[in-house]
């Protein structure tokens, strides 16, 4: 029994020290593959608003409002039943949709600006993820870009 308990506790000791001096590089990776909210490139990256491409300086921008946006929430979606709520929103209005590749991976990434929120809605191969930011710039263009469009 103590030696079942002395080798138990020596392997989880080990673990432990595994655990925490991870390297660098497999630190990185394992937060980019299980990161919510990742960091757009501007050479990856397409921006559309309305059906028009966003150029230089505007495209610019909207990759840094997003990439410095606050995370809020994660909304959690059950494929079939309510997952056409968040990609058709009533309330959404016309979206920021940016297509960014990641490898050899296409992201469709839509964004609904509200008063006090962006829903932001990820979309690879057959998963969606839902989530809300805070970003004042974002939310103030978007507001600007519907003024516009009426």
């Amino acid at each position: 029994m103590t030696w079942t308990v002395l080798l138990v506790t020596l392997l989880i000791c080990i673990i432990k020290v595994l655990m925490t001096c991870l390297p660098t590089g497999v630190v990185e990776w394992l937060i980019k593959k299980f990161e919510m909210h990742s960091k757009l490139d501007e050479k990856n990256a397409t921006i559309t608003k309305a059906g028009k491409i966003l150029e230089n300086k505007e495209k610019r921008q909207v990759i840094d409002w997003f990439n410095n946006a606050t995370v809020l929430e994660r909304y959690t979606i059950i494929a079939g039943y309510n997952e056409k709520k968040y990609l058709e929103p009533e309330n959404g209005g016309i979206p920021l949709v940016i297509y960014a590749k990641r490898g050899r991976q296409t992201l469709k990434i839509s964004l609904y600006s509200y008063h006090n929120r962006i829903d932001v809605v990820k979309q690879h191969k057959k998963k969606t993820v839902a989530y809300s930011l805070r970003s004042d710039h974002l939310q103030k263009q978007a507001m600007v870009t519907a003024g516009d469009l009426v």
